[in-house]
């Protein structure tokens, strides 16, 4: 039955969703309050980070906080006026950083994630976004073994679901990536992942794809979900009503006042997130790489290369770190010394992170056709084209073939008295 779909949010999650929908015959409103590829579609880092199933919230988080908030080279910053704020989110946050938690939510995320080079090659494929698709190998780089054995609990983890990998010595890391500084002796090579050289186009390109086959696009501030009889029946966006026969929340990090609307009280916070790129570079890496010392990410794009991470809580309206964007650009120096570029420009925009660290993705009770698809912190490039792909067949009553239990939005169901 051919049905009509309002998709909240045009980011890689809403437009995947939106063109699994078409490709099953579905027609689709797409709705974003600044047009597609824009917030962490656009600044993400870029690479598909298959392996990136560790979460932030790890064992060892609890007991590093104080070390890194006084480290001068820590990933983490604190916007200490939104902190009062923050708090019950950041305790509920912490409480899952334990070996058993951490376990599960990795078991969560591969399904999502494990396999985003054949989902993205699947999605784009045939279409214009297709040349900013590739396929790579992803380098982790270390200064020294015993700093890779600092974090074997992660890798331990990565192994068990099935990830591989060469270790490289300090020769093979220099013929691999002599982009990088001397004090780099270490390296761990993971094969099968892929980079997009310009995220902001690829997204916006797969956007005007859905367009092209019938969608339409629509740049407004969805105001509310419209639930009529236990049913969504449509949303309010720009001023006018949409009728709809489904509606799928994907808003990101902005997504929490509408779930709230269906009764979805999600602990949810911005990680902020940063990037710097730097226009015309004297040479590129040949791959995405991760600076594990500084937790952020080297990705080649299109004329540019582009340093993405760092963690900062600070909510969605305070206006950027200039603190951050100064140390991205020492750490960056300091990791490719003979790097020179003709400009700087910077980033900054705002991760979904639910407390759990797990996805919302299905149905809402008691809103039959009311679906979320938000909340996947660092990996929503990695994610998106499988979370799209999943509440499609969701709406095609196709079901899915991997587990949805960990990601129902019913753990956070708060039912009106």
């Amino acid at each position: 039955m051919t049905r009509t779909v309002a998709v909240i949010g045009a980011g890689i999650v809403g437009v995947s969703a939106a063109l699994w929908l078409q490709r099953d015959g579905h027609c689709v409103v797409l709705v974003d309050r600044a047009g597609p590829g824009e917030g962490a579609s656009f600044g993400n880092g870029g690479v598909l980070a298959s392996c990136a199933i560790v979460p932030v919230t790890g064992p060892a988080l609890p007991r590093g906080i104080p070390k890194m908030l006084l480290h001068r080279d820590s990933p983490l910053f604190v916007n200490w006026r939104h902190l009062p704020r923050a708090a019950p989110w950041l305790l509920k946050y912490l409480s899952v950083c334990s070996e058993e938690n951490t376990r599960r939510i990795a078991a969560a995320l591969l399904p999502v994630i494990g396999d985003s080079l054949e989902q993205h090659l699947a999605l784009a494929r045939g279409t214009a976004a297709e040349r900013w698709l590739h396929s790579s190998d992803y380098l982790y780089a270390y200064q020294s073994r015993a700093a890779f054995e600092a974090e074997r609990f992660s890798w331990a983890l990565r192994r068990q679901s099935g990830f591989t990998w060469d270790e490289i010595g300090p020769d093979r890391l220099r013929e691999d990536e002599p982009l990088l500084d001397l004090s780099f002796r270490f390296g761990i090579r993971l094969g099968n992942h892929g980079y997009i050289s310009d995220p902001g186009g690829y997204v916006r390109a797969l956007a005007a794809e859905a367009e092209r086959n019938g969608a339409r696009l629509l740049k407004a501030e969805v105001t509310s979900i419209v639930v009529d009889n236990g049913r969504a029946a449509g949303i309010r966006a720009g001023g006018e009503t949409i009728p709809a026969d489904a509606v799928i929340l994907a808003a990101g990090a902005w997504s929490t006042a509408l779930a709230r609307s269906l009764n979805i009280e999600v602990p949810m916070e911005s990680e902020r997130g940063y990037h710097l790129e730097f226009l015309e570079p004297s040479e590129m890496p040949r791959g995405p790489i991760m600076v594990s010392a500084g937790k952020f990410v080297v990705t080649p794009m299109e004329g540019r290369i582009r340093i993405a991470g760092l963690l900062e809580f600070g909510g969605l309206e305070a206006p950027p770190n200039s603190k951050a964007f100064a140390h991205l650009q020492r750490l960056a120096k300091a990791a490719m010394p003979r790097l020179k570029w003709r400009e700087t420009r910077q980033w900054m925009g705002h991760r979904p992170s639910p407390a759990d660290s797990i996805p919302l993705i299905g149905e809402v009770p008691g809103a039959a056709g009311a679906y979320v698809a938000f909340g996947h912190h660092h990996v929503g490039l990695t994610g998106g084209p499988r979370t799209g792909r999943i509440v499609a067949d969701l709406i095609a009553g196709r079901g899915s073939n991997i587990d949805l239990a960990p990601y129902r939005p019913d753990r956070f169901y708060k039912a009106r008295e």
